[in-house]
């Protein structure tokens, strides 16, 4: 069986890895320099799990530039190609999905009552209703929609133990799917649940913008603790003994960022034009409203020089290109506020167009507040001059 992964991001790679203990996969990825590395066994992003399978474990895994030698008689296609949200549109660019498809149907000699050989499977995050369309669109039935709930940092991980699979398919084949993804983890008993791919598209949207609505939240009794002095920490505490709500998503951030929550919340309150809500829409403009509150507070110290610490925002990932901070910067920016940036992962003497100071005790000399979404021990000297809303750094 031939299998192939089309997209080396967190998703395809993490799924890459998964399946190819068994079985032989080919990572298609447009980075000549990523393919190298996976091709080296070297994870090209910060995952442990990813790091310790290519150093250690047997994986039936190679990478090509190559879409022709990765798609021609593939049995199975794994679509995890970016679909970042055009703000303009108000829809995911499902461009780079539509590539693929058109590459495969070019390659692989439909069967003749019609359909494509090969089983496409789409991983990459779609608005409700796009699977359908797709198949339309090709006159094709061979598309299954499949959604993923990964972390970055943790996607393998959150691969070999599944909370549930979703696949958006009934058929024989979308059972022989979801036997590659359980044959692959470690977990046992995980739940499967077959649905048609418009419910299986839903599931994925809603399920992200619960988790928004949990961050924002817990961002907003934070705002009201801290502008009427209280102690936010005992009350967040005080709530989640409540075992309905649980203890868990529940630490004060400067907001929901990462690669999906931001797009997912706005792409599903676009799937609601014309249908009654007002909380959908309150979370996507909470998370707004949440940056410029943060904003506010580092502007009422009067610091000339402020010290942004990591653009990234959470531990174990190495992705910043939807990190909350960098709307902040702007807004001090704005300000006339000169901001300078402590983030090792940069190479370059600039981000944007903001100083990189990666030399960490000039850093916080020169900072009058130091910014910081999540504390380290990098910092706990300089507390006195953090700004944070992280309230279990310390526990």
């Amino acid at each position: 069986m031939k299998i192939t992964v089309a997209g080396a991001g967190y998703v395809g790679l993490s799924l890459a890895t998964l399946i190819a203990q068994n079985h032989h996969v080919t990572l298609l990825d447009i980075v000549q320099e990523k393919v190298d590395m996976i091709n080296d066994k070297k994870s090209p992003i910060k995952d442990k799990e990813i790091e310790d399978f290519f150093a250690n474990k047997t994986l039936y895994l190679n990478a090509t530039t190559s879409w022709r030698r990765a798609l021609k008689g593939a049995d199975y296609v794994i679509v995890a190609t970016p679909t970042n949200y055009d703000s303009e549109k108000n829809y995911f660019d499902t461009s780079s999905i539509e590539d693929i498809i058109e590459k495969v149907l070019a390659l692989n000699t439909k069967t003749p009552d019609g359909d494509c050989p090969t089983t496409i499977i789409i991983k990459s995050t779609v608005p409700v209703g796009y699977t359908e369309k797709i198949k339309t669109k090709y006159n094709i039935n061979n598309v299954i929609f499949s959604p993923e709930f990964l972390r970055e940092g943790h996607a393998l991980y959150d691969n070999l133990y599944p909370s549930r699979i979703i696949i958006g398919d009934k058929t024989d084949k979308a059972k022989k799917f979801a036997k590659l993804l359980l044959e692959g983890a470690i977990a046992q008993n995980v739940p499967v649940k077959y649905m048609y791919s418009t419910e299986a598209e839903a599931v994925k949207l809603f399920a992200n913008t619960y988790l928004a609505l949990r961050v924002a939240y817990f961002n907003e009794l934070d705002t009201y603790a801290e502008l009427q002095h209280l102690n936010a920490k005992d009350i967040i505490d005080g709530v989640c003994l409540d075992p309905r709500i649980g203890n868990h998503y529940n630490n004060p951030s400067f907001g929901y960022g990462g690669y999906c929550l931001p797009k997912d919340t706005k792409q599903l309150r676009a799937n609601y034009h014309g249908i009654p809500q007002t909380l959908i829409s309150a979370v996507v403009e909470a998370n707004t409203l949440r940056k410029e509150h943060i904003t506010d507070m580092i502007l009422a110290e009067n610091p000339k020089t402020v010290g942004i610490y990591r653009l990234t925002m959470k531990a174990g990932s190495d992705n910043f290109r939807f990190s909350a901070i960098k709307y902040i910067m702007k807004l001090l920016d704005k300000e006339g506020i000169k901001v300078i940036v402590y983030e090792p992962t940069v190479t370059e003497p600039t981000f944007k167009k903001y100083p990189i100071e990666n030399n960490l005790d000039e850093f916080k000399n020169q900072s009058d507040i130091i910014v910081a979404n999540r504390i380290d021990d990098k910092i706990t000297d300089v507390l006195n001059k953090v700004y944070t809303r992280d309230l279990y750094a310390r526990d």
